[in-house]
């Protein structure tokens, strides 16, 4: 490989590459509206009264512990159902993607999202819920797999982290409307909450149809023989016919990957055992840094504290709009100061922010108290902060970092990992955090706390920097690493 190939790019950030890299974004947008809205419509009163009777019993009995009112599994599984269907689906997509190229997984993604919207919409009964809720997993398996590797591979290098984290900020707007469609939808009594489910259809069109006018990505087009029309899309993306040192590398590259048959076998080869580390750690410590849990259960957790029927206008409006900021905040600074200071800059916030709701919640919110005006203010503001460090760091790159330092041959089995790494971590926090919220009580937020400490020096001590690094030649920043070199054999 020659390093100083990279020198020799040419191009520019044309329009038509931004214009793809928001159709394709899109798929974060789904996500996030998924993720957002099954928060919104589990602390409405006419969604629990139809589908978790006992838990509305629960909410609305003042001597219930305010830590365990709405502790019941299969409310829990109506959230977490849909990333263990990511987790399969992702598998399968894996092969489709390598196959077929990344656009078809968009629009497969897109379809899945349109139907389980459909199907939850219309649900009658819990298991026609459940269902609907596995459709979208689908469709999130898909997305995940096919959008961060199709906006890593059309990105020039030198802003490559800025396009990829559009992802990150499509899933935030998602969320945002996700909760603020809940918090309207939620005084049209008795079916606002099917039209809070059923809105998602929307984008999901958006996707499909976006999906279909997609080019796809030059790298895939080559990998697959088409070595001509890969070129031309090139051209287009870089704004000129002067792309003969990038085309030369993306040609190289697809010669190796076509050597490889079998690529989640080569992927366990010794020389890709910092990448695989990379994408089994980074979507584990995303989902243990606990946002997830804050952004799944916000309403839940902020009527727990007493803050009653507005409890969907704080977690809607404001922690929605702090990672929307936030996101951008990571737009701007990814490729100026690199991926280590942000990671490390957030993960310092978190920890403060989560021990300090932690010490709020364990002196001043008692078993069946409700905590003053003052000092629910001060958790909202902790709760903000938390969120706006996540935003800027583990939110977008626990994403970036992964899909973009796998080389082609191992590229979609490498996302595969990332993927279902990151859907099965959420599905087991998700699934559990209710159970462990009213176990745990205030002491959750110690453990989120102590988790985002490890990665924190993770990546101080482990991690190189990525900004810059054309993607096809990021295998040589292992080479460098005075760890990761000492585990990579000497050819």
């Amino acid at each position: 490989m020659a390093n100083e190939r990279a020198e020799q790019y040419q191009g520019k950030t044309t329009g038509f590459v931004t214009i793809t890299c928001l159709v394709a974004a899109i798929g974060g947008c789904m996500f996030g509206y998924d993720v957002g809205v099954a928060g919104g419509v589990t602390s409405t009163d006419d969604f629990l009264r139809e589908f978790f009777s006992n838990v509305y019993a629960k909410r609305r009995n003042a001597h219930e512990n305010n830590y365990c009112k709405f502790n019941d599994q299969g409310l829990a599984a109506f959230n977490s159902s849909l990333y263990i269907a990511g987790l399969v689906a992702t598998l399968v997509a894996a092969p489709i993607t390598k196959k077929y190229g990344r656009r078809v997984s968009i629009i497969c993604a897109g379809i899945f999202f349109l139907v389980g919207a459909a199907v939850n919409a219309g649900s009658v009964n819990l298991s026609m819920l459940l269902l609907g809720r596995i459709m979208l997993g689908f469709g999130v398996g898909f997305e995940s797999q096919a959008v961060p590797v199709y906006l890593s591979e059309v990105s020039p290098a030198h802003i490559r982290g800025a396009l990829s984290v559009l992802f990150q900020l499509a899933t935030t707007l998602g969320i945002f409307s996700a909760n603020m469609i809940s918090y309207v939808t939620q005084k049209l009594s008795p079916w606002g909450w099917r039209l809070a489910l059923g809105t998602a259809a929307f984008p999901a069109l958006l996707m499909s149809l976006g999906g279909y006018f997609l080019p796809e990505t030059p790298n895939s087009l080559i990998q697959r023989g088409l070595t001509e029309k890969g070129r031309h899309v090139l051209e287009k993306l870089r704004g000129t016919s002067n792309v003969d040192a990038e085309f030369q590398d993306l040609i190289d590259a697809s010669l190796l990957a076509n050597s490889i048959k079998h690529p989640f076998r080569e992927i366990l080869e010794k020389r890709h055992r910092p990448q695989l580390v990379m994408a089994v750690l980074m979507p584990m410590f995303q989902i243990l840094t606990g946002v997830n849990c804050i952004l799944f259960y916000a309403p839940v957790m902020f009527l727990t504290m007493g803050f009653g029927e507005n409890s969907l206008l704080y977690s809607g409006v404001l922690l929605g709009f702090v990672l929307v900021l936030s996101t951008f905040v990571s737009i701007g600074l990814v490729d100026k100061l690199g991926r280590r200071p942000l990671l490390l800059s957030g993960g310092l916030q978190m920890i403060t922010c989560q021990i300090i709701v932690s010490a709020i919640l364990g002196l001043k919110l008692g078993d069946n108290q409700e905590l003053s005006k003052g000092y629910s203010i001060m958790l909202v503001i902790f709760f903000s902060l938390f969120v706006l460090g996540y935003g800027w760091s583990w939110g977008p790159l626990g994403y970036t970092v992964p899909s973009e330092v796998f080389p082609l041959a191992i590229r979609s089995a490498g996302q595969s990992i990332t993927v279902a790494v990151n859907l099965l971590f959420t599905f087991i926090v998700a699934q559990a955090f209710l159970y462990l919220l009213c176990a745990l009580k205030f002491g959750i937020f110690l453990l989120f706390a102590c988790c985002v400490s490890v990665m924190t020096i993770f990546v101080y001590f482990m991690l190189p920097e990525t900004k810059g690094v054309p993607i096809e030649e990021m295998s040589l920043i292992w080479t460098e690493h005075w760890f990761w070199k000492k585990m990579l054999p000497e050819n």
